[in-house]
């Protein structure tokens, strides 16, 4: 047999992505540290690493603040946790066990209490490890007797260090506890929240530039060529006849005032139509175009399960997609441009898109879903009306020039005719651009308050649906218990199927790995999180290492696709560590009498570090959260050395930690 296990990089970088739902990082400050932080602050935050499942950092945090003078039986009793948490007896080092030796001294310093009764009892268990069931007995009944906030934690993180017998009398307790506490807290119906990515703020298209200073100047000169125009005809009708040119002047003045009254509306409204339909036959064509792109297309797949799901009563998913097909083209645009950045996913925008379906449906149950076809209808009185004020107009001006022309002389006639056309012409170009100003001015406030309606409806959706994510995700402490009850309750099932109990366990470890496809998360400073995973139970027994695989999902805890497999320990030849560049950690373990098995441990997260996040740090959390150090160790020991690592580890003659009267106390 070789030695066994060896540890490789290989910056071979292919795509990691693949079967990766949706990942994200909540971007909380419940790991932040102020580089000027109190002992005390380091303290709390230590434990919060240590109930979250990161014993790594918590031995660094808690540590830091005993060297600083924070130091009291509870400080001590959650260091000690931190130092076991997650490690067998034999992954200690020898400064370890010295400085564990060092703080049972220190017990009986700290003030009576339950901290330092636990504590207490913490040393005593780790004293008395081989000792028989008959000696084990006054200290399992004072482990037992401890409040649910001591004696919890010590069940739980020294999982790996108790063994044989004790292990057994304490089982019981450890399995009503998981069961009791594995789908608490309504945990079926807020798991999803927990891998449900950040949603990114509201947005929506701006008003277009107001352009109607581009009019102002050309109209302002036609204007005063019309004032000079119609001012020589007007003087030469009044001279002329100054009766009939005011009755001719009075009626010109209403019916051009109530033409351009009118007019404007009427031009307005046929315009936005216009523009309007145009934006739909824009938005089809865009969407069209961008038809190859990955992101248009997964917000056009968000749009259609949506409106799907949101459908008027009345109508079917298949008939609703048909009957807003315009509609949701123009969202799918908008949306698509708003948010085509680097690294924002669909996931991201989803709580966008759903309150566009909403707002599409309750505005169709309400009759104005295309609104642009009732709000730009021009009514028949105002046409009828800008009709006949434009008939009356061009009677009086042909009665005007008549007029003006029946006291000019023959030579005046010509200028009459000039000043008529001119008239015209001038006054025609003058009211184009007045109505193209008032138009786009008045274009510019609508989508102004368009704009600023829909932002601020976007804005309410956006709270509502953030308070609701902040409200229903689960915190990390009940995400790891809930994880912490399932693997209680996987191991329990292999030793009942296995027809073993702990006397006959040496060691025993849990490898977890994601099982694609999967949603991750995680908070900021923390562990990944996975929707899905294999579970890897290795139990280590006189005979041999017996294997459990099983696929797994968080959300309801259900196992599937189990696997066992057996394999004595001279069957295992060597443990291989390789890390991929972009890829992640990969563990193979060589069988003698069969193939590689390669285990994706997991993938890589560099891109997903914020800028004050450490990658090597951020690794070696999660490496240690999914249990790989410990399982690592464990196989590398027993494909170096067989049942010769058996001997040396041997759980019913491990090292003598401390006599229990040393710590006594008083």
């Amino acid at each position: 047999m070789n030695d066994g296990a060896s540890f490789t990089h290989n910056s071979a970088a292919y795509d990691s992505t693949v079967g990766i739902q949706a990942e994200t990082v909540h971007n909380s400050n419940v790991y932040f540290v102020h580089p000027e932080a109190s002992p005390q602050e380091k303290y709390k935050v230590g434990v919060r690493f240590l109930e979250d499942g990161v014993p790594s950092r918590a031995r660094d945090m808690i540590s830091d603040a005993i060297a600083h003078g924070y130091d009291d039986a509870e400080v001590r009793f959650h260091w000690v946790l931190a130092m076991l948490s997650k490690r067998a007896y034999h992954d200690l080092s020898a400064e370890e066990l010295q400085r564990l030796y060092q703080a049972s001294g220190l017990v009986r310093t700290y003030a009576d209490g339950v901290w330092r009764t636990a504590l207490y009892v913490t040393f005593e268990l780790l004293s008395i490890l081989s000792d028989t069931d008959s000696e084990t007995g006054p200290v399992l009944k004072r482990l037992r007797e401890l409040p649910p906030r001591q004696r919890d934690p010590i069940l739980h993180h020294l999982d790996l260090v108790l063994t044989g017998g004790m292990k057994d009398n304490l089982w019981v307790v450890t399995r009503e506890l998981a069961e009791t506490s594995r789908f608490g807290n309504d945990r079926v119906q807020r798991v999803w929240a927990y891998f449900e990515p950040e949603p990114i703020g509201p947005r929506a298209l701006p008003p277009r530039t107001n352009t109607a200073a581009d009019f102002k100047a050309g109209m302002a000169a036609f204007i005063v060529l019309f004032v000079v125009a119609t001012g020589f005809l007007w003087i030469s009708a009044l001279v002329a006849a100054p009766a009939m040119a005011f009755v001719e002047l009075m009626a010109m003045l209403g019916a051009g005032f109530t033409a351009a009254r009118f007019g404007q509306r009427w031009w307005y409204q046929e315009h936005r139509l216009k523009a309007k339909n145009h934006e739909y036959h824009n938005a089809q064509r865009s969407n069209v175009a961008f038809a190859r792109d990955g992101f248009t297309n997964r917000v056009r797949h968000s749009f259609d399960h949506y409106f799907c799901t949101h459908v008027p009563v009345g109508l079917n998913p298949h008939q609703w997609l048909i009957q807003t097909a315009g509609t949701r083209d123009i969202l799918i645009a908008e949306v698509s441009f708003l948010y085509r950045e680097s690294r924002i996913s669909v996931e991201r925008v989803n709580w966008l898109i759903r309150y566009l379906a909403q707002d599409a449906r309750d505005r169709f149950n309400n009759g104005i879903l295309v609104d642009h076809h009732r709000q730009y209808q021009t009514p028949a009185k105002i046409k009828a009306a800008c009709v006949v004020s434009f008939i009356v107009l061009g009677i009086t001006t042909l009665a005007l020039t008549v007029t003006a022309a029946a006291a000019a002389g023959l030579s005046n006639i010509l200028l009459v005719l000039l000043a008529v056309v001119g008239a015209v012409w001038v006054g025609r170009n003058a009211a184009l651009s007045w109505l193209r100003m008032h138009s786009e001015n008045r274009r510019f406030a609508e989508e102004t308050q368009e704009y600023h309606d829909r932002m601020s409806a976007r804005q309410v959706a956006y709270q509502q649906w953030k308070a609701f994510l902040d409200a229903t995700r689960p915190t990390e402490l009940e995400m790891e218990t809930w994880l912490t009850c399932d693997k209680a309750l996987f191991v329990d099932e292999a030793l009942r199927h296995y027809q073993l109990s702990w006397r006959h366990i040496i060691t025993h470890t849990i490898l977890m790995t994601p099982a694609r496809p999967y949603r991750r998360g995680r908070e900021k400073g923390g562990p990944w999180r996975y929707s899905r995973h294999i579970l890897r139970l290795f139990l280590v027994t006189q005979d041999g290492v017996r294997e459990i695989n099983t696929e797994y999902d968080f959300t309801d805890a259900k196992r599937t696709n189990e696997q066992r497999s057996n394999y004595r320990f001279d069957a295992l030849s060597s443990v291989h560590v390789t890390e991929r560049a972009n890829i992640g950690y990969d563990l193979e373990l060589i069988l003698t009498n069969g193939p590689v098995r390669s285990i994706r441990v997991k993938d890589a997260d560099t891109h997903q570090l914020a800028p004050d996040e450490n990658a090597q740090e951020t690794s070696e959390i999660n490496l240690n959260s999914a249990g790989f150090i410990h399982t690592f160790r464990l196989l590398e020991g027993i494909a170096a050395d067989g049942k010769g690592w058996i001997e040396r580890n041997n759980p019913n003659n491990p090292p003598s930690f401390i006599d229990a009267d040393r710590i006594s106390g008083s």
